[in-house]
């Protein structure tokens, strides 16, 4: 059976990492969005200020921002998902950001709620109910200072398997 970690060493593989991206999120892709650490805990995504990420106030544009913030807490739900059954499926349903200083450079955005994400999709599986569960990701510049703060509200929820129906006679 695959586990997170599985999905996680996959992450690692910078040849794997790099295809995944540009399949999966080829925005973030060309954003320069990398995936810089993750474990099934915690997830740590940088995105550099550069011309394709820029915006015309001189610093990175704030999707961009969202994006990897973003990637740092959907890559934890992900590996909690990886090829498991039931098949479960993950939305975001909410979203806040506060922005608290210009990101002019390499911005590494991190999340630590793998335990919390881990449970709540633990309880999704078992009650077949959709779970929310709000994770934080707090973004830093080269000198360690809070650039942004990002909430995202998950949701979970297992698929239904698609009924069979035969044709009344």
């Amino acid at each position: 059976m695959q586990t997170a970690q599985d999905f996680l060493n996959k992450l690692r593989h910078p040849l794997w990492s790099g295809f995944f991206l540009f399949l999966k999120l080829p925005s973030a892709f060309f954003s320069g969005v990398r995936v810089v650490y993750a474990d099934e805990m915690k997830a740590e995504v940088s995105v550099p200020y550069k011309w394709f990420s820029t915006n015309p106030f001189k610093s990175t544009y704030f999707a961009c921002l969202g994006m990897a913030a973003e990637m740092s807490t959907g890559l934890l739900a992900m590996a909690q998902l990886y090829k498991k059954t039931p098949t479960t499926s993950m939305l975001i349903i909410k979203s806040e950001a506060n922005f608290i200083k210009k990101a002019t450079g390499l911005t590494r955005f991190t999340c630590e709620d793998g335990l919390l994400i881990q449970q709540t999709i633990k309880e999704a599986m078992a009650s077949g109910k959709s779970c929310t569960i709000a994770t934080r990701s707090v973004g830093v510049d080269k000198a360690g200072e809070i650039v942004a703060e990002f909430i995202f509200t998950w949701s979970f929820r297992v698929k239904r398997s698609p009924q069979t129906t035969t044709a009344p006679l």
